[in-house]
């Protein structure tokens, strides 16, 4: 869905939902998070210096819109290093389907640290549809659900805003059993029902090829991620902004930029209306002050799957 206007529209995603149960009775997931995404072009970043540069872009958009810029801690540091990798059938059949598994691991000073981070994730622009997939894995541990309303700017010209429903699951994978840890460690030694016995919506797919998933491209994604401010835009609504570039390891090409901020809420109806409106006068006015800097028609996972230069089918 998208919208062409400068109308507060943001409140209008949030108060759409559907009243539904899962298989087991549950209620359906209601939507928790919204992050606001710019996509931003590689070859900016051709320096550490580039995350202050960006910064000093958007500390003027918070200026002009009266929302509250405030430097954070991390804002002074390195950015930090992380690995992603994302899992598919090399007929891109999961994704093709609108769904995404990726694996997430933090590393510091060369090490890696913490426990890998698994995510499993259905995306779509339909609010129903997005709502109706139960991501719940079939694992023995903790997990956590995230019910987003991700949006971004329209894929025609800046100055609008189009939107997805992402509905996700990430847990650590010293919680999966045993059995599954090493299923998802494996990285590419796997079926695609093997899969689906750990994310059950994936059993919906029809393969029409062979459904052994391995790693998206061959690609080990190396991200480095910086915390650039804190936003306030008021009535107790505040979001950390990161800034994150994606290239290769091995070669480090870069292939893709994200400016990204995420408020956190109870449920649609527990964020204030005028917060709202903040949020989207100043994503609007980011995108005029950074156009030069904007690519519109990718997201990061789809700019990793495009890296072979065989896209899939876009459900972005």
């Amino acid at each position: 869905m998208t919208v062409d206007t400068k109308e507060a529209m943001l409140q209008t995603w949030l108060a759409e939902q559907y009243s539904s149960i899962y298989a087991d009775g549950r209620r359906s997931d209601e939507i928790g998070y919204l992050q606001c995404k710019l996509i931003l072009k590689p070859d900016r970043f051709t320096s550490a210096h580039v995350f202050k540069e960006f910064a000093g872009l958007v500390q003027r958009a918070a200026e002009k819109t009266g929302v509250g810029y405030q430097h954070t801690p991390k804002s002074q540091q390195r950015p930090e290093v992380r690995e992603v990798l994302f899992l598919d059938t090399g007929g891109f059949h999961l994704y093709n389907n609108a769904f995404i598994v990726r694996r997430r691991i933090a590393y510091e000073d060369g090490f890696a640290i913490g426990d890998p981070e698994i995510v499993f994730k259905y995306r779509s622009d339909d609010m129903a549809k997005a709502q109706a997939i139960d991501v719940r894995p079939r694992i023995d541990g903790k997990y956590k659900i995230k019910f987003k309303l991700e949006v971004m700017p329209l894929k025609e010209r800046i100055g609008g805003m189009r939107r997805l429903l992402s509905h996700n699951v990430e847990f650590g994978l010293s919680q999966a059993p045993q059995a599954e840890r090493v299923v998802m460690a494996s990285l590419g030694h796997m079926s695609l029902p093997e899969l689906a016995s750990i994310f059950p919506p994936l059993a919906t797919i029809s393969c029409d090829g062979p459904d052994d998933v391995s790693l998206v491209n061959q690609c080990i994604v190396e991200e480095l991620l910086q915390d650039i401010c804190l936003l306030d835009f008021g009535h107790h609504s505040a979001a950390t902004a990161n800034l994150a570039l994606w290239r290769s390891r091995g070669d480090h090409h870069p292939f893709v930029g994200e400016f990204a901020y995420q408020l956190h809420f109870d449920g649609p109806t527990g964020i204030s209306p005028k917060s709202l409106q903040a949020c989207e006068r100043f994503f609007l006015e980011l995108q005029q002050v950074s156009a030069d800097w904007l690519a519109l028609t990718t997201t990061k996972t789809g700019a990793v799957y495009r890296l072979k230069g065989n896209p899939p089918q876009a459900h972005e």
